[in-house]
């Protein structure tokens, strides 16, 4: 759906994008992930042609016409409107060419506004607000889908309910651009991610393949009487990805065979005369991803 190659853009002399390389595939939900200013806004307002690039190519729908649907993070929504009224405006301003009101009610329902598709915008809540600017974005049935912080600043059941509504989406075919810093609402709906730093695209692929690279399994384990020679020994372990949180006193060894590292731990400690504390093995969060690709 989008192929990005050496995507460039600069404001005045400061570089925001340095050669950006993306591939969004037809019916992905991608999790668009960064730091504040890295470059997510840019990009997206480029695919969706509403700032020019400098330099750099971008393919949308494998070379034909496609139609994009853009939710920015804060919507501004008619408040005089009623949701029904707003979306019927939209619909005309964009050029539905089916039956508007017939639209309109598919949408209300999608977004969960039916039941206040009467009421005037002005007395909506922040989640009902994005709901139905999420409304807008999807109302002529675009091929590509691009949100931008949807869920910023909603309680936790706003969140949910706009998740709610991208997991509809997603079920009926949508190819969605997620941006958010919210990384559990990533993990929940996205199959595919990338993440960018330094005006580039530093990391992309699906969530299981991204914690693997970074990740797999992750050992936690804390010494009741650790030496100085244990640590010293525990953090140049040549099997495992080590470090030391000196403020709680935890060791984590990030591992891909969690069963080897932790018979080799065990003789390390039994070596130095250590006690195990606790120990545990999990996996690693696409939150602890982000930290080590991003800095």
């Amino acid at each position: 759906m989008v192929r990005i190659r050496n995507l460039k853009k600069s404001y005045g002399k400061f570089p925001v994008l340095r050669g950006l390389n993306m591939d969004i595939n037809d019916g992905d939900v991608y999790g668009f992930l960064g730091r504040n200013g890295c470059g997510k806004s840019t990009t997206m307002n480029i695919i969706a042609d509403v700032i020019p690039k400098d330099d750099g190519d971008i393919e949308l729908g494998g070379g034909k016409p496609i139609t994009i649907g853009y939710l920015p993070e804060s919507p501004t929504i008619f408040g005089y409107m009623t949701a029904r009224e707003y979306l019927g405006y939209i619909a005309a301003c964009a050029e539905y060419d089916g039956d508007i009101s017939n639209r309109v009610s598919e949408v209300l329902d999608i977004v969960g506004l039916l039941n206040a598709a009467d009421r005037r915008a002005k007395g909506f809540s922040r989640g009902m607000t994005q709901r139905l600017g999420m409304g807008a974005a999807i109302i002529k049935k675009p091929d590509l889908l691009i949100f931008d912080e949807p869920t910023s600043a909603l309680d936790p059941q706003g969140r949910l309910e706009v998740i709610e509504i991208i997991n509809r989406l997603k079920n009926l075919g949508s190819t969605i651009v997620l941006s958010t810093h919210i990384l559990s609402d990533v993990e929940r709906v996205a199959n595919r991610i990338g993440i960018m730093n330094g005006g580039v695209l530093a990391e992309e692929g699906s969530l299981r393949e991204i914690l693997k690279r970074h990740g797999g399994d992750v050992i936690n384990l804390r010494v009741r009487n650790l030496t100085q020679e244990g640590k010293i020994a525990l953090l140049k372990v040549d099997f495992a990805r080590a470090e030391y949180d000196n403020n709680i006193g935890l060791f984590r060894f990030g591992t891909e065979n969690a069963e080897d590292a932790s018979r080799r731990l065990i003789k390390i400690l039994s070596d130095n005369d250590m006690t195990v504390e606790s120990f545990n093995i999990g996996t690693a969060t696409l939150e602890e991803v982000f930290k080590k690709v991003v800095g």
